[in-house]
């Protein structure tokens, strides 16, 4: 649905990506326990909407069970919309995660959005023991799709094997609010493409892959066609952000994010590392290399210096939202970032913007 906003200091709304990050000293439960206060201090703070997202088989990453953390999250907090970003489809039946999202709805009518991803979110091996299939195929995503929006509106059309089926929780799971937006997430330009062509709001992976944001953005909004869902394109675009009080603290922190991509591009995944690992890590030319272009994509200095690069961002690629992604060391440095995020921007849950997602 689209609706309009109040005119107020943040040119865009702002949004949290979650993954649930595990630090070298902490466990899974302390990972969700900051999650959870993230999620509540969010709300407070005016940030629009709160998504996790899944992977697995990571020793950094708490959230491979999205529906899960929803549903506490949403126990947790009480106007802060609520999401995937997203539910890894090809690793589901598509009538799970009908239910899955059907029952979140109906206990939290109106906050609940279902941003759906076609990779694995992990290595292969894993994949196939998600998915049971010796060929895990992300190919096969559009059939997936149709099949969910048919269990999420109880409309497969006559002659399908499940015609008769129901997701239940599903459609009439909150009577009169619909069922939870579809959004697509992706870093290439296949998605982009099937946003466009089906009317749906689109999410882009600009924190990894920034060098395709500009092409897949054009796309979506180039495929677009109107649907019951959207009258014209809107898209969100993930992005890396780091705030400390200083610029010496941010990059600091930053670079322990940067360590822990270094480590999993390598092949050896580890929980996230502390400023004092990252410092006394013995880098290579090649891997200072690595890291250097991976801090680049990284928004981060002192909030003033943050702020500026994120309106930068925005106004380069049109972005109807930004949703930050913070992957530091420790939570109390992720929650004072997005801290110092919000204050920069004087939020208010008031966007400069004519519609925004609800």
């Amino acid at each position: 649905m689209i609706r309009g906003v109040a005119r107020g200091e943040s040119a865009v709304p702002l949004s949290v990506l979650d993954l649930a990050t595990v630090g070298s000293g902490d466990t899974p439960a302390d990972a969700l326990r900051t999650t959870t206060e993230l999620a509540r201090l969010a709300e407070a703070w005016g940030y629009h909407r709160f998504w996790v997202a899944e992977h697995h088989g990571m020793p950094s990453v708490a959230s491979s069970s999205p529906a899960v953390i929803l549903a506490h999250l949403g126990a947790n907090t009480s106007s802060i919309r609520l999401g995937s970003g997203g539910v890894m489809l090809p690793n589901h039946a598509p009538l799970v995660v009908a239910e899955q999202f059907g029952t979140l709805h109906a206990l939290h009518p109106g906050r609940i959005d279902l941003g759906l991803g076609r990779a694995p979110g992990t290595d292969q091996a894993t994949a196939r023991a998600l998915r049971r299939e010796a060929t895990p195929d992300a190919d096969d995503f559009p059939r997936q799709l149709t099949d969910l929006i048919g269990f999420l509106d109880d409309a497969h059309p006559a002659g399908s094997p499940y015609e008769r089926i129901r997701a239940i929780p599903g459609e009439a799971a909150a009577p009169g609010s619909g069922r939870p937006p579809i959004w697509l997430l992706g870093s290439s330009g296949f998605s982009a493409r099937l946003s466009g062509l089906l009317g749906l709001p689109f999410a882009f992976a600009h924190h990894f892959s920034s060098a395709n944001t500009i092409p897949a953005l054009d796309l979506y909004r180039a495929s677009f066609r109107p649907s019951e869902v959207l009258d014209r394109p809107y898209a969100m675009i993930g992005v890396g952000a780091v705030a400390a009080d200083t610029a010496e603290e941010a990059l600091r922190r930053a670079r322990t994010g940067a360590l822990g991509m270094l480590r999993l591009r390598r092949g050896r995944p580890a929980p996230l590392p502390t400023p004092e690992e990252a410092e006394e890590y013995p880098y290579t030319d090649a891997e200072r290399y690595t890291l250097d272009e991976w801090l680049s994509n990284v928004i981060h200095g002192d909030p003033d210096t943050v702020r500026a690069g994120l309106e930068a961002l925005r106004e380069r690629t049109g972005a109807d939202e930004l949703m930050i992604t913070t992957g530091v060391h420790g939570g109390e440095a992720r929650l004072r970032s997005f801290e110092l995020i919000a204050r920069a921007f004087g939020m208010t849950k008031e966007w400069d913007s004519e519609r925004v997602i609800a």
